[in-house]
C-alpha cells in the first residue's frame, strides 16, 4: 500500500473544480494508494518517475517513490491547461 500525498497546488486545483468532477477525482486518488501504476496511467516523457492519469477532461500529475512507498500528487488540471 502506498501513501498518497497531495501537494498544496493540487489541493487548490481540486477546490477550483466543478463539484461533479471532484468525486471522480477523489475516487481515483484513493485508487492510487493501492496501485500507483494503473493501466490508464502514462509515464511522462523526459522523467523517470512522473506519471499522468486521465480522469475525464482532467489530468492528475504525480510522482512515485517506490523505495518510500509514496505517491505525490502535484497537479490536477484541465487537459488544455495541465502541461503549460
Amino acid at each position: 500500500m502506498f501513501k498518497v500525498i497531495i501537494e498544496e497546488k493540487a489541493k487548490k486545483d481540486i477546490r477550483s473544480l466543478p463539484p461533479k468532477d471532484i468525486a471522480s477525482i477523489i475516487s481515483r486518488l484513493s485508487e492510487l494508494a493501492k496501485n500507483p501504476r494503473p493501466r490508464q496511467s502514462k509515464k511522462l516523457i523526459g522523467s523517470d518517475e512522473d506519471y499522468r492519469l486521465r480522469v475525464g477532461n482532467y489530468r492528475i500529475l504525480y510522482t512515485i517513490d517506490d523505495k518510500e512507498k509514496v505517491v505525490v500528487i502535484y497537479r490536477i488540471r484541465h487537459r488544455k491547461e495541465v502541461y503549460r
